[in-house]
């Protein structure tokens, strides 16, 4: 069974607390936090603020996703009781470690993702010290794209390395998950699955959660 942590980018924006809300009963696990800066990703979303607004809502811990430029710069921000995960991209990071100590040193856990075209490499000597690893499973910056294939094997990857070496990082995906591609994931050693317009979207978004986690 894997976590789920739906991404609010999808939801009803006018109805924002409401829908948050409303997923936190409906059973899932983490809220996707997506923040965007127009730069390291051709979008933009919200900020530290509008993550805040949202605290008396959320019955789960955040799980933010940093696809900016200089992350450093605004860490601390982000970082409230609800703040479990912070995940920066190991391609916004000039120097990574010193960027996951300071996570770590802000009080939340450490994450770095890996666009599509980054191989898993990349992390080969970071892995011992972070808590998660986002595999993006499209290219970040706008939600409903299609699920890319290769995600698959870098979970796979990622799943081997953690058990030749016992480390205890989660693996997270995001992009195009939803029911019809979740046991793949799973089975391939997924453990937090992202997922924003199959969750918000649902005609019933208790049973797609459901069946997304693999209950």
């Amino acid at each position: 069974m894997a976590k789920i942590a739906p991404s609010i980018l999808a939801c009803d924006f006018a109805r924002l607390g409401e829908e948050i809300s409303n997923v936190c009963e409906c059973g899932c696990d983490y809220l996707h936090i997506d923040v965007m800066d127009g730069t390291f990703v051709p979008n933009i979303s919200f900020g530290s603020a509008v993550m805040k607004s949202l605290n008396p809502y959320a019955e789960v811990p955040y799980d933010v996703h940093l696809m900016i430029e200089d992350p450093d710069r605004y860490i601390e921000d982000f970082v409230t009781d609800n703040t479990e995960f912070i995940t920066v991209h190991q391609e916004a990071c000039r120097h990574l470690h010193r960027t996951v100590q300071h996570i770590k040193s802000a009080g939340a856990k450490a994450g770095v993702a890996l666009n599509p075209a980054t191989p898993v490499c990349m992390l080969k000597d970071i892995l011992c010290d972070v808590d998660m690893v986002l595999v993006m499973s499209v290219n970040p910056g706008f939600g409903g794209q299609k699920f890319i294939n290769g995600a698959l094997d870098k979970i796979r990857e990622l799943d081997a390395l953690r058990k030749e070496n016992g480390y205890s990082f989660l693996i997270e995906v995001d992009g195009g998950a939803g029911i019809g591609n979740a046991q793949k994931l799973r089975d391939a050693g997924c453990d937090v699955i992202v997922a924003g317009t199959a969750v918000f979207k649902a005609e019933d978004r208790r049973v797609a959660i459901r069946e997304i986690k693999g209950i």
